[in-house]
């Protein structure tokens, strides 16, 4: 199923509406504060969860598998379009809910959604507050998070996705985000939220920059093809692939770079190499964690998983059969610099040396 064929007339206009008017929604979040303060008043935003990486290194699966326990709330596709008013927009469409069969996703690697899926809806939030830092081509790392009023409001926001979630689940009361762009964030976002938990899967790295470049041409022409498409995911704040792509410019690597670099591969490995060497002078921070995707199934792994993340260890391995092993798919590298394939190789050892999950 393409994109495209996902929203009806009704839904677009919505979407429009909704990313016309990120300032609107915050005076509506301002309001739902005390409209609901009743049902936040025993909510916190405790030890929040934190899942973040490149895109393709099983981010999307890694949250799936969270949102399954008991005790964690995700953003679901429900919560789109007002993402930033979740108890009032939570509130109006639960009249008009409907229930949806599970369809492949846009990426057409096989993960099945509905409408109740976990889904990466946080960088609205980011987005809202800091619109500045996304009118470039890439994005620039976050040395620091000092801005004072966007970290109340994300607290807030957090809880009210946690109260969100309970009226379905009333165990819930942890809030976890899959958004790939915190990988930007990290290790300042650690330091901002001092309970938080940041777990940051990563892959073989011929494997992920494959995987990579796959994505983006696939969602290249999706989005030459189809405006809403493209239209939605920057205004959700995905920049991963395509006519969106603005990637994370870790120490200058983009420098002298230009669109077109992102129709080879050695683009998309220098990309994995530069955000994952950074990622590495983090790899000491005692919150920060770092798995290798392809280790996770194990069950050590999960346990592993599970005592990083103060998780009940048999609700992640309950659910085991969600981690299908990676897909190996042969990569033809004649073109690739021998000496980046080299550093990949050397960095990929080093994480696997750090990881959370080892054999």
């Amino acid at each position: 199923m393409s994109f495209r064929n996902t929203y009806s007339w009704l839904d677009r206009c919505l979407h429009r509406m909704a990313f016309a008017t990120p300032r609107a929604q915050l005076g509506v979040a301002d309001l739902e504060q005390r409209r609901f303060q009743r049902e936040l008043a025993d909510v916190r935003a405790d030890r929040p969860l934190f899942v973040t990486g490149l895109p393709r290194a099983g981010t999307t699966i890694l949250l799936e598998l969270l949102s399954r326990t008991p005790t964690v709330a995700t953003h679901t596709y429900r919560d789109m379009p007002f993402v930033l008013a979740p108890l009032t927009w939570g509130g109006f469409a639960r009249k008009f809910r409907k229930s949806d069969a599970p369809r492949e996703r846009a990426h057409g690697d096989g993960i099945q959604i509905s409408m109740d899926s976990p889904e990466a809806f946080e960088e609205i939030v980011w987005m809202a507050f800091h619109q500045q830092r996304y009118r470039g081509p890439s994005i620039a790392r976050w040395e620091a998070l000092d801005d004072d009023e966007f970290a109340s409001f994300f607290v807030e926001h957090m809880r009210k996705v946690i109260a969100l979630r309970r009226r379905e689940k009333p165990t819930a009361c942890r809030y976890a985000s899959k958004n790939n762009l915190n990988i930007a964030r990290l290790p300042a976002l650690l330091e901002r939220f001092v309970d938080a938990v940041a777990l940051v899967p990563f892959r073989a790295p011929l494997q992920h920059a494959a995987s990579l470049l796959r994505q983006h041409r696939r969602f290249s022409k999706m989005h030459a093809e189809d405006g809403f498409s493209r239209r939605y995911m920057a205004g959700i704040g995905h920049f991963d692939f395509g006519a969106n792509l603005k990637p994370v410019d870790f120490d200058g690597w983009l420098r002298g770079r230009d669109a077109a670099a992102a129709e080879q591969l050695g683009f998309w490995l220098e990309y994995w190499c530069a955000a994952y060497r950074s990622l590495l002078r983090a790899a000491n921070h005692p919150r920060l964690h770092l798995l290798s995707f392809e280790r996770l199934g194990a069950a050590q792994g999960l346990r592993a998983l599970a005592g990083a993340a103060a998780i009940e260890p048999d609700h992640l391995t309950s659910e085991a059969s969600l981690l299908a092993p990676a897909t190996a798919h042969e990569v033809a590298t004649p073109e690739v610099d021998a000496a980046l394939l080299d550093e990949a190789q050397a960095l990929h050892a080093q994480l696997l040396d750090r990881c959370l999950l080892l054999d």
